[in-house]
């Protein structure tokens, strides 16, 4: 393994996993009583106002397990699952496996396809196999602290910054209120709970310009975050239980990176969720370990971070 690929699967992980980990489109869904409490049934109130509803209850839950799969374009599809919580910062334990694409070949050259994934209020931290560790110091995690990931991937890092420090599951409801033409779509049964389905197409250019049910600063801010994640149109689809929670959510989008493509299920509302940090002395900061690899910040884009190539 080859200095040159130890570099860009530290970039990767520092784009892939802050976009598909959770924040490239995320929601919720109701398996406990949480912080939630229930609601009252959205089957029979107008869009906006049950969407607005689902936005609250999803908020006050504070923390849920999540199940997803994500892919994009030729880049990587990968599945992760495990626990997040939102009440006090972004905080979650994922365990995320690389299932195709470019970043599951390059990170078969460092010996493992999968990794845990670790969020706090200050960074995220990744665990790599014993090959990438001997390549990297013989420390196992890898530390990108939010404050510099505006230096990763050019000008997305600003975005991936944003996102790593304020995402919230109810991410997908706010995309709803975003477009503007929301609508019920029916009713289902999503993993034997009762759901209605609403859907809606959030076109980036005509944001500013659509009665998007947001206030003007939220709209705004989701606009640029968007624009920078080189987002033009996305699709989004999500259920809602008869407690105004989220259980399921699809989101497809372009993107600079290709068409992505996310869906997400979440269970047990208000699990408890404690999540370590690593030891110090196992841990390396990506920015000193680019270093050491005779690398910088900046980049020139994702896709310099995804390359298979060595």
């Amino acid at each position: 393994m080859t200095s040159t690929t130890v570099r860009r699967v530290t970039l990767s992980i520092a784009v892939v996993t802050a976009l598909t980990g959770v924040a490239a489109c995320s929601s919720g869904s109701s398996g406990g009583s949480g912080r939630g409490t229930a609601g009252q049934s959205v089957t029979h109130v107008s869009p906006v106002a049950a969407l607005r509803s689902a936005e609250r209850s999803t908020d006050r839950a504070d923390s849920a397990r999540v199940e997803m799969t994500t892919s994009i374009g030729t880049m990587m599809s990968m599945k992760a699952h495990g626990t997040v919580g939102w009440g006090q910062g972004l905080t979650g334990d994922l365990t995320i496996a690389y299932t195709g694409g470019t970043m599951a070949e390059t990170m078969r050259r460092v010996g493992s396809t999968s990794m845990e994934a670790r969020y706090l209020p200050d960074a995220f931290y990744a665990r790599m196999g014993e090959q990438f560790a001997r390549q990297a110091g013989g420390r196992h995690w890898l530390r990108y602290g939010y404050a510099d990931l505006a230096g990763v991937a050019g000008g997305s890092g600003a975005f991936l910054k944003d996102q790593m420090r304020n995402n919230t599951p109810n991410q997908s409801v706010k995309l709803l209120l975003a477009s503007g033409d929301v609508k019920k779509a029916g009713e289902a049964t999503v993993r034997g709970r009762h759901t209605t389905h609403y859907a809606g197409t959030v076109d980036v250019a005509d944001l500013v310009d659509k009665s998007s049910h947001l206030p003007a600063g939220q709209l705004a801010d989701l606009k640029k975050q968007l624009t920078t994640a080189g987002v033009s149109t996305e699709r989004v689809d999500i259920w809602v239980d008869d407690q105004n929670l989220l259980v399921k959510q699809s989101c497809k989008a372009r993107m600079a990176m290709g068409e992505m493509s996310q869906t997400a299920y979440y269970t047990d509302y208000g699990v408890p969720v404690s999540v370590q940090r690593p030891p110090a002395g196992d841990t390396e900061d990506f920015k000193d370990l680019l270093k050491k690899q005779g690398s910088t910040l900046g980049g020139t884009g994702t896709g310099s971070g995804t390359g298979a190539s060595s």
